[in-house]
Protein backbone atom coordinates (compact mmCIF):
# COMPACT_ATOMS: atom_id res chain seq x y z
CA UNK A 1 0.00 0.00 0.00
CA UNK A 2 2.65 2.52 0.74
CA UNK A 3 3.81 1.98 -2.91
CA UNK A 4 1.02 3.05 -4.16
CA UNK A 5 0.61 6.35 -2.50
CA UNK A 6 3.57 7.40 -4.25
CA UNK A 7 2.43 5.97 -7.88
CA UNK A 8 -1.02 7.84 -7.18
CA UNK A 9 0.28 11.16 -5.87
CA UNK A 10 2.51 10.82 -9.15
CA UNK A 11 -0.47 10.61 -11.10
CA UNK A 12 -2.70 13.45 -9.82
CA UNK A 13 0.76 15.66 -10.55
CA UNK A 14 0.80 14.94 -13.94
CA UNK A 15 -2.83 15.58 -14.32
CA UNK A 16 -2.44 18.58 -12.91
CA UNK A 17 0.22 19.81 -15.16
CA UNK A 18 -1.58 18.15 -17.93
CA UNK A 19 -5.14 20.25 -17.10
CA UNK A 20 -3.00 23.73 -16.25
CA UNK A 21 -1.43 23.17 -20.11
CA UNK A 22 -5.00 22.93 -21.37
CA UNK A 23 -6.56 25.98 -19.36
CA UNK A 24 -3.44 27.78 -21.02
CA UNK A 25 -3.85 26.87 -24.30
CA UNK A 26 -7.55 28.25 -23.96
CA UNK A 27 -6.92 31.22 -22.47
CA UNK A 28 -4.25 31.85 -25.46
CA UNK A 29 -7.51 31.24 -27.86
CA UNK A 30 -9.15 34.17 -26.68
CA UNK A 31 -5.98 36.60 -28.30
CA UNK A 32 -6.74 38.71 -31.36
CA UNK A 33 -3.55 38.69 -34.12
CA UNK A 34 -3.23 42.48 -34.54
CA UNK A 35 -0.14 41.75 -36.83
CA UNK A 36 2.34 38.84 -37.76
CA UNK A 37 4.61 39.80 -34.68
CA UNK A 38 4.39 37.70 -31.35
CA UNK A 39 5.08 40.76 -29.68
CA UNK A 40 2.01 42.44 -30.89
CA UNK A 41 -0.50 40.31 -29.95
CA UNK A 42 -2.90 41.47 -26.81
CA UNK A 43 -6.49 40.61 -26.25
CA UNK A 44 -8.93 43.36 -27.08
CA UNK A 45 -12.20 43.50 -24.74
CA UNK A 46 -15.42 44.50 -25.96
CA UNK A 47 -18.27 46.28 -23.96
CA UNK A 48 -20.08 49.67 -23.83
CA UNK A 49 -20.27 52.55 -21.28
CA UNK A 50 -23.52 53.65 -21.11
CA UNK A 51 -24.34 57.18 -19.98
CA UNK A 52 -27.37 58.22 -17.76
CA UNK A 53 -27.87 61.59 -19.97
CA UNK A 54 -29.54 59.22 -22.97
CA UNK A 55 -26.31 59.65 -25.20
CA UNK A 56 -24.59 57.15 -27.29
CA UNK A 57 -22.37 54.45 -25.29
CA UNK A 58 -19.08 55.06 -25.14
CA UNK A 59 -17.11 52.15 -26.37
CA UNK A 60 -13.26 53.00 -25.83
CA UNK A 61 -11.03 54.76 -28.04
CA UNK A 62 -9.34 51.55 -28.65
CA UNK A 63 -12.13 49.76 -30.11
CA UNK A 64 -13.33 52.79 -31.87
CA UNK A 65 -9.60 52.77 -34.00
CA UNK A 66 -10.52 48.96 -34.77
CA UNK A 67 -13.51 50.21 -35.96
CA UNK A 68 -13.02 52.61 -37.97
CA UNK A 69 -9.91 51.29 -39.58
CA UNK A 70 -11.58 48.29 -40.44
CA UNK A 71 -15.04 49.41 -41.77
CA UNK A 72 -17.12 48.23 -38.56
CA UNK A 73 -20.12 49.27 -37.31
CA UNK A 74 -21.09 50.11 -33.90
CA UNK A 75 -23.18 53.13 -32.99
CA UNK A 76 -25.54 55.04 -35.43
CA UNK A 77 -24.87 59.30 -36.17
CA UNK A 78 -25.86 60.43 -32.75
CA UNK A 79 -27.67 63.33 -34.82
CA UNK A 80 -29.56 61.52 -36.64
CA UNK A 81 -33.09 60.05 -35.35
CA UNK A 82 -32.81 56.56 -36.69
CA UNK A 83 -34.55 53.31 -35.96
CA UNK A 84 -31.98 50.33 -36.25
CA UNK A 85 -33.72 46.60 -36.94
CA UNK A 86 -31.74 43.94 -35.70
CA UNK A 87 -32.43 39.97 -34.46
CA UNK A 88 -30.44 37.51 -32.75
CA UNK A 89 -30.06 34.59 -35.30
CA UNK A 90 -28.76 31.46 -33.01
CA UNK A 91 -31.31 28.57 -34.29
CA UNK A 92 -33.90 28.70 -36.96
CA UNK A 93 -37.22 28.00 -35.56
CA UNK A 94 -39.10 29.11 -39.07
CA UNK A 95 -39.81 32.43 -38.52
CA UNK A 96 -36.46 34.29 -40.60
CA UNK A 97 -38.41 33.88 -44.03
CA UNK A 98 -41.45 35.20 -42.87
CA UNK A 99 -39.63 38.15 -41.04
CA UNK A 100 -37.26 38.46 -44.40
CA UNK A 101 -40.32 38.19 -46.68
CA UNK A 102 -41.74 41.51 -44.30
CA UNK A 103 -39.37 43.40 -44.78
CA UNK A 104 -38.87 43.28 -48.43
CA UNK A 105 -42.15 44.01 -49.16
CA UNK A 106 -41.68 47.16 -46.82
CA UNK A 107 -38.32 47.74 -48.09
CA UNK A 108 -36.55 47.96 -44.68
CA UNK A 109 -33.24 46.62 -43.87
CA UNK A 110 -31.76 44.95 -40.76
CA UNK A 111 -29.08 43.70 -39.28
CA UNK A 112 -28.93 40.06 -38.13
CA UNK A 113 -26.21 38.68 -35.70
CA UNK A 114 -26.02 35.25 -36.41
CA UNK A 115 -24.16 32.05 -34.55
CA UNK A 116 -21.88 29.87 -36.36
CA UNK A 117 -24.36 26.79 -36.23
CA UNK A 118 -26.88 28.97 -37.90
CA UNK A 119 -24.08 30.03 -40.60
CA UNK A 120 -24.13 25.48 -41.29
CA UNK A 121 -27.09 25.18 -41.03
CA UNK A 122 -29.36 27.39 -42.76
CA UNK A 123 -27.27 28.57 -45.22
CA UNK A 124 -29.58 29.42 -48.30
CA UNK A 125 -31.21 31.91 -45.78
CA UNK A 126 -28.08 33.49 -44.80
CA UNK A 127 -28.00 33.84 -48.36
CA UNK A 128 -31.14 35.35 -49.26
CA UNK A 129 -30.13 38.01 -45.79
CA UNK A 130 -27.14 39.07 -47.93
CA UNK A 131 -28.71 39.21 -51.71
CA UNK A 132 -31.44 41.19 -49.94
CA UNK A 133 -28.97 43.72 -48.75
CA UNK A 134 -29.25 43.37 -44.92
CA UNK A 135 -26.08 43.35 -42.62
CA UNK A 136 -24.95 39.79 -41.29
CA UNK A 137 -23.27 40.18 -38.15
CA UNK A 138 -21.25 37.48 -36.04
CA UNK A 139 -23.05 36.62 -32.94
CA UNK A 140 -20.53 35.49 -30.50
Amino acid sequence: MKKEKPKILILIGIILVVFSICTMQLNNSNFIRTSASAQNEKTIGWGIKRSDRHEQPDVGAENKRILEENGGICLGKNMEKNIYLTFDSGYEAGYTENILNTLKDNNVKATFFITSHYLNTAKNIVQKMINEGHIVGNHF
